[in-house]
């Protein structure tokens, strides 16, 4: 070779080494569907520089040929000089590719195959790779075609993540150990158009090496405290994977071993399928006093490939066991009271009627009254007020008296007629011992509010009557009504529902019940539970 032509061989070849980087020189190519995926020609400029051909590319078809292509074939192409896009490549874009350009005819065979849809690689994509136990392990993830697109570039081993970098390229490199055997699986995401494509490579690492020769490995924490009581006894386990040749010992303060209470077990080995060794050695102390604690009891392994420790301290348990069941007794305590008191809110009524059964409790017995309760409401029965009046003189009665057991005095039924009304009224009204007010809109009537304020006067000056008011309709305005009633407790005041009040089990006769003076008679048994329907306008 001339020497004047020598520089211009070196140029060609830097140009070659440089731009063949990326070609696609192989002529059988396996491809991922899914992923983005090029071919690229590589030509010297010395072939075609002067020339101004047009670069073609084809599809070989079996049955209709040669097929030009053009991104109007498919939106997936894209064609940069000698290169062909596929954005991604799919299983049906396997078969012959052919790059033409002037004389000049590249052929590439492509195999498209189907993603592991169980894995995060594809076996018949995997490449191997040995690297020597205790030497240095490199995986670099990059790309040099799509160096410019990738934003994100993440390493998995077997599948699991364990590196992550936002540039190209990523380098994992440590090492070499027998647990570093694996498949490594580089992502490298590109961004294409608005889209996001993954493209994928997985490289199967075997290390090689004597595997019987490591460096121990004791499991666990380096340091570790152990709470104990004092009389009792511990076992401290060690274990750890080492050779076979290697010794695994506890080490204490000699001081300790004169107390004759520390014992150190046999050791236990196990082989493992890898022809290591799982061993395991346990220090037993027995009541464990004041001299066993704060020393390090140290749990050690020895080898030709060095040393490895676990260190053990025993440390007082404070006894704090009765501290923390009185205060769990007593959170319980708490809590049950707070539920019988919520049970006792609900049903206070209800355990107050019982109560009153099981004592026998009799308020009737000498107080010299004649009627357990005297009832005031609307004389006149119209056709509006006909419910009312119902109610006071045979619902109230057949309840109190015949089921309950209670005398009650009604006016039309107990009183004579031909009597001084006003004197009749006010002693009928000491003679008891509740005031039933049966109040209405049509209540207030010049008759029945003489019996409403000698029963105030009797309830809230001389104290010798309690009053229960029973609001028979709602009251839509109270301004009638003397304000002396707001001095009424508002349990006193009870609403007639008729709908819900039918029954003698209901809360409305039940509320009755137990503002009514406590008695031992019996109430009657022989009368329906149910009461007859009032209707209400």
């Amino acid at each position: 070779m001339h020497s004047r032509e020598l520089p211009l061989a070196l140029l060609t070849l830097l140009f070659i080494n440089t731009s063949e980087s990326t070609c696609v020189l192989r002529n059988h190519i396996t491809a991922l569907t899914g992923e983005p995926f090029y071919l690229k020609h590589c030509s010297t400029p010395s072939k075609h520089e002067n020339e101004k051909d047009t670069i073609r590319w084809f599809k070989y078809n079996t049955s209709l040929g040669r097929i030009e292509l053009s991104p109007k074939n498919s939106p997936r192409f894209a064609f940069h000089d000698y290169v062909l896009e596929f954005w991604p490549v799919e299983f049906n874009d396997s078969g012959r590719y052919i790059f033409k350009m002037g004389n000049e005819t590249r052929e590439w065979n492509l195999n498209v195959i189907k993603r592991n849809n169980h894995k995060c690689f594809t076996e018949k994509r995997v490449t191997s790779k040995v690297v020597e136990v205790k030497k240095y392990l490199k995986i670099q993830c990059e790309n040099d075609y799509f160096k410019n697109r990738i934003n994100r570039t993440l390493l998995y081993k077997d599948c699991k993540q364990i590196a992550e970098n936002n540039e190209n390229p990523l380098n994992f490199q440590k090492n070499a150990e027998f647990e570093d055997e694996g498949y490594y699986t580089c992502v490298l995401s590109l961004n294409y158009n608005g889209k996001l494509f993954n493209v994928t490579k997985t490289i199967n690492i075997t290390i090689s090496g004597d595997r019987n020769t490591l460096s121990p490995v004791i499991f666990g924490s380096p340091s570790n405290y152990v709470k104990v009581k004092l009389g009792k006894d511990v076992r401290l386990n060690c274990s750890a994977l080492l050779n076979e040749n290697d010794v695994i010992y506890w080490l204490f303060p000699e001081e300790n071993a004169t107390y004759g209470n520390i014992h150190e077990e046999s050791e236990v080995n196990i082989m493992t399928p890898e022809g290591q060794f799982l061993a395991s050695r346990i220090l037993r102390i027995e009541n464990i006093n004041e001299n066993n604690l704060n020393f390090p009891y140290n749990c050690t392994v020895g080898s030709a490939e060095g040393k490895a420790m676990r260190v053990f301290i025993l440390v007082k348990q404070e006894d704090t066991d009765i501290s923390t069941r009185g205060m769990i007794v007593a959170i319980l305590l708490l809590v049950a009271v707070v539920c019988i008191l919520i049970v006792c809110a609900i049903y206070r009524v209800d355990l107050a009627l019982l109560y009153r059964r099981l004592i026998g409790r009799d308020e009737t017995l000498t107080d010299g009254k004649t009627y357990d309760a005297f009832v005031s409401y609307l004389k006149e029965c119209q056709t509006e007020n006909c419910e009312e009046h119902t109610f006071a003189v045979e619902i109230l009665p057949r309840v109190l008296e015949k089921h309950f057991g209670y005398k009650l005095c009604i006016f039309e039924r107990d009183v004579m007629p031909g009597g001084a009304v006003v004197d009749e009224v006010h002693s009928l009204i000491e003679k008891s011992r509740r005031l039933i007010i049966v109040l209405s809109e049509n209540y207030m009537s010049h008759e029945v509010r003489f019996e409403l304020e000698s029963g105030l006067h009797e309830a809230l000056v001389e104290r010798k009557i309690k009053i229960i008011l029973i609001e028979f309709t709602p009251i839509s305005d109270f301004m009638f009504l003397p304000q002396s009633l707001e001095l009424l407790k508002s349990h006193r005041v009870l609403k007639w529902k008729a709908g819900k009040s039918l029954s003698y089990n209901s809360r409305f006769w039940k509320n009755l019940h137990y503002l009514m003076p406590a008695k031992t008679s019996k109430p009657g048994r022989y009368e329906s539970e149910i009461l007859p329907v009032l209707s209400q306008t």
